[in-house]
């Protein structure tokens, strides 16, 4: 009995400093038994020179003592010892393995019922997170009802040594760190360890305390690398759909944490109307394929990782996800395409729990339009391809945004459909290089293509090292641009710095989860696409003398290329109609243009372009405007006349010349002050500053006075004048032989008149009219000399009388007036009437045009509406072969 003791305190001993302890590459149980148990202990000579040495996975015996007893282990003495041992479902027996020396093997077994039946036991786990941060041990009792009224509580004993020493003497027990655990997770405990990114592929030494009941437990010691016994996170994204050829795709999302590639067990199960089938599958890719998927079916599939190659532990079962595939099956479901292009729908159709052979089904668009059974393809028994070709582009209709393509037997269709959403993404690129030739800003629209909802649009270019291909293609490597949308609804981007002489091929690429498109590419060089800075300098002028507006401007100092040059010139105003001009002559920096009004203010622009015609014109320039100022001397003086004060006591005539300003365009272009030259034929000619008055009185003494009225602006006076004689001989002239004046109403007066013949030269007649008997100002018209009725337009009061004169103005002088102080009254009624006839004749054969063109229409209208309901004989069976044109007796 003493040599049983100490045998057991030996062992106990024993495993305390083993070297070589177990390794957890595995789930693990601990058993610890009493002593008496059926088995006995055989202790090998010279155990203590030489100490066991355990490898791979052996379990190791060693024995706990009790310090108290509790409830459960009543029946046991207080001081009875516990042998503990590692034992796994692969071995049956709990056992220790030692080196064979001098011939005899140190085995101790049990039966695992027995310890069942009356030992203490714990599953054990120990892996290292996915982050390779925190190494994690689990502790769970393996009879939990047994022990759920005893505290339980766990210790990791642990060192992390740099370097493993091939020693038979272990750690001392000084160096283990002393780690509490949590024992309240799950019924069990567990513990954590932090281990550091450099002590992941050493050598970690642990062992556990547990204490239940009063009763500590003490494990082996057990050894393990970290790096070895990673447990991944389960995967995550767990996704199935039908792919398009058909196949039900299981994909998931790999992790990143793991500094190794992982393998993966997909366990899944299918559940149809014709079979039941479960199966797992190892693959190192993040999706599966499984075929012969059949409409109707369910599918519940689950995923788990573990290291590819090397050590590891299988990371727990991801969430189950269950998926149904539909009676009638599309592949795809959803087809994202673009104009012209061609697609193809495939379609398994199940009605009533028979799967519809291929031949008898049917594709229909939008249940409006039968596809052509030109256009069907059989694949299999029961899947049927519809190819659509040249497609147009989608019109959205309400909230649907695509095409619905049915499958459908020949009766009728089910409600579920395929998508097919087509766009149109001819975008159109438009890219220009700004006038310093650092950058080139590229914009483009939307408005044209339909907005799909979930896409999202992006710049790709890639860039050529000299120039462009003939045939711009989509290049393989390709870079994105960041593009920004703008307030006018265009995307703009910015490159910048350029290569002038590089091409620069870009698409717009449509992003979607169906799929991606591109729109034709575009290749573009930025020297080819340069905008010029405008013209500087800009200057407006009328030239003095010539009369041509002249416009000078500064040629921008970038592109060095020759430039061509647009003028748009126009009347200065709120809305200026503008004209343009071209200088195709790079070297020109000025141009002189004709202009219609010399005195009125002028704006000025100028813009350029490379001559070659590449690029783009530039911004037009800041207007210039000329200033109006003198040009020429006015081109006439003005037309004027006279008022005749005659003095009969001192046989005094005075006479006051009156005149109008004159217009800008006859002054060209201001006037500073006027000049009466007379000249008679005793005293000569002379000459009278006026200043800017347009009144001039002077006194009439000789036979005959020429008078000239000279306008003068700060070039000189004014070229062609007019002159009025006043002669005593002239003024006895009577040529006017009868003067009518017929008011037609407030506003207008009709003026005729009759001459006689004259052998004078007659120029032209003054026409005067007033109130008669009052001093009111006289009004005055020049008529030709050819006009023989005159309307006057005035403002004429009806109770008033009027005074009227019509003088004759010959070479030779004044001749004598005609003078009526009153309205004619014969005629006027007359008069009016041939006036009135050529407004109400052309107005009478207007309405009657349109009372004819309304006849003719209302006669078609009821001649239809009339014969409408009337069949026509010839078609009907009765009446073929009859002649209607010869009558036939009905007797």
């Amino acid at each position: 009995m003493t040599c049983q003791k100490f045998c057991v305190a030996l062992l106990y001993w024993e495993f305390i400093y083993m070297i070589t302890a177990f390794n957890l590459a595995y789930p693990i149980k601990l058993f610890c038994m009493p002593p008496n148990t059926t088995y006995d202990f055989l202790l090998p000579a010279g155990i203590l020179k030489n100490t066991s040495n355990l490898n791979g996975h052996y379990e190791t015996l060693f024995e706990a003592k009790f310090n108290s007893s509790g409830t459960y282990f009543s029946n046991l003495l207080s001081k009875t010892t516990f042998h503990c041992c590692f034992w796994s479902e692969e071995d049956e027996n709990c056992s220790v393995h030692a080196d064979n020396i001098e011939g005899k093997a140190f085995v101790s077994t049990v039966k695992s019922l027995d310890f069942q039946q009356i030992g203490a036991n714990w599953n054990i786990q120990c892996w290292m997170k996915e982050d390779l941060k925190l190494f994690i041990c689990y502790i769970e009792p393996l009879f939990k009802n047994s022990f759920k009224n005893y505290d339980l509580k766990a210790h990791l004993l642990y060192v992390l040594p740099d370097l493993l020493e091939e020693s038979p003497l272990a750690p001392e027990t000084g160096s283990f760190q002393l780690l509490p655990c949590n024992c309240t997770v799950r019924e069990g405990c567990e513990c954590r360890v932090s281990v550091p990114a450099a002590k992941l592929n050493d050598t970690l030494l642990m062992y556990l305390k547990i204490t239940l009941a009063g009763v500590v437990f003490q494990s082996p010691l057990m050894s393990v690398q970290p790096i070895n016994i990673v447990k991944p996170d389960p995967p995550l994204g767990l996704h199935m759909e039908i792919t398009d050829s058909g196949d039900l795709k299981i994909s998931w999302s790999s992790s990143t944490l793991v500094p190794f590639q992982l393998q993966y067990q997909v366990k899944y199960s299918e559940n149809s109307t014709a079979s039941m089938r479960e199966a797992y599958e190892i693959v190192q890719a993040t999706s599966l394929l499984i075929d012969s998927v059949l409409p109707g079916s369910s599918y519940e599939v689950q995923v788990r990782g573990k290291r590819l190659d090397g050590p590891g532990i299988w990371s727990d079962w991801s969430i189950p996800l269950i998926f149904t595939t539909q009676d009638v099956m599309y592949f795809p479901p959803k087809i994202l395409t673009s104009v012209g292009s061609n697609v193809s729908f495939h379609c398994i159709y199940k009605n009533e729990n028979k799967v519809l052979p291929s031949k008898k089904i049917v594709w229909w668009m939008n249940l409006a339009e039968k596809i052509p059974e030109s256009q069907y393809d059989i694949v299999g028994d029961h899947v049927s391809k519809v190819t659509l070709s040249n497609l147009n582009a989608t019109r959205p209709r309400g909230r649907f945004t695509y095409d619905a393509v049915y499958c459908c037997s020949e009766h009728e269709c089910h409600h579920r459909y395929a998508e097919l959403y087509v766009l149109d993404v001819n975008i159109n690129i438009l890219c220009e290089t700004d006038g310093y030739l650092t950058k080139m800003t590229c914009r483009w629209s939307t408005n044209a293509i339909q907005s799909l909802v979930g896409s999202t649009l992006q710049l790709r270019y890639h860039r050529s090292s000299l120039y462009c291909s003939d045939v711009p293609s989509i290049h393989p490597t390709s870079e994105p641009k960041d593009c920004h949308l703008q307030r006018d609804g265009f995307y703009e981007c910015v490159f910048q710095p350029i290569f002038l002489l590089s091409g620069y091929t870009m698409w717009i690429r449509i992003n979607h989860s169906l799929g991606s498109l591109d729109s034709p590419p575009t290749c573009v060089v930025p020297d080819s696409m340069v905008k010029p800075l405008p013209p500087s300098n800009v200057k407006a002028e009328i030239t003095v003398r010539i009369g041509l507006l002249k416009v000078s401007w500064k040629k921008p100092i970038f592109p060095e290329n020759n430039l061509q040059f647009q003028i748009r010139y126009g009347l200065s105003g709120k809305e200026i109609q503008w004209k343009m001009y071209e200088v195709y002559d790079a070297k020109s920096k000025s141009a002189s243009l004709p202009v219609p009004d010399l005195c009125a203010v002028y704006a000025a622009q100028v813009r350029c372009k490379r001559l070659d015609g590449l690029g783009y014109w530039s911004n037009w320039s800041t207007p210039a405007y000329t200033v109006v100022m003198d040009i020429k001397v006015p081109i006439r003086g003005p037309e004027f006349w006279r008022i005749m004060n005659e003095d009969i006591t001192e046989k005094e005539r005075n006479v006051t010349l009156l005149w109008k300003p004159l217009m800008k365009h006859d002054s060209l272009c201001s006037v500073r002050r006027y000049i009466v030259k007379h000249h008679t034929s005793r005293n000569g000619t002379w000459s009278e500053d006026v200043g800017n008055h347009t009144k001039f009185t002077f006194q009439w003494t000789e036979q005959t006075h020429t008078v000239t009225v000279l306008a003068i602006n700060s070039i000189g006076a004014s070229f062609a004048n007019f002159n009025l004689t006043f002669s005593q001989p002239m003024s006895k002239v009577n040529t006017v032989q009868s003067l009518s004046a017929y008011p037609l109403n407030s506003s207008c007066v009709i003026l005729s008149w009759m001459l006689s013949l004259s052998d004078y030269n007659l120029m032209y007649f003054i026409l005067e009219w007033k109130i008669l008997n009052e001093d009111n100002e006289i009004k005055w018209r020049k008529i030709p000399s050819s006009v023989k009725r005159y309307y006057i337009h005035d403002h004429f009061i009806p109770i008033e009388k009027y005074q009227f004169s019509l003088y004759p103005i010959f070479m030779e002088g004044v001749g004598k007036p005609k003078i009526i102080n009153s309205f004619t009254r014969g005629d006027i009624e007359k008069l009016q009437n041939d006036a009135g006839v050529y407004v109400i004749v052309p107005i009478i054969i207007s309405s009657l045009t349109l009372l004819l063109g309304t006849l003719l229409i209302l006669h078609q209208r009821m001649k239809k509406l009339f014969w409408e309901d009337v069949p026509n004989p010839k078609n009907c069976s009765w009446a073929q072969g009859l002649n209607f044109q010869k009558s036939t007796d009905i007797l």
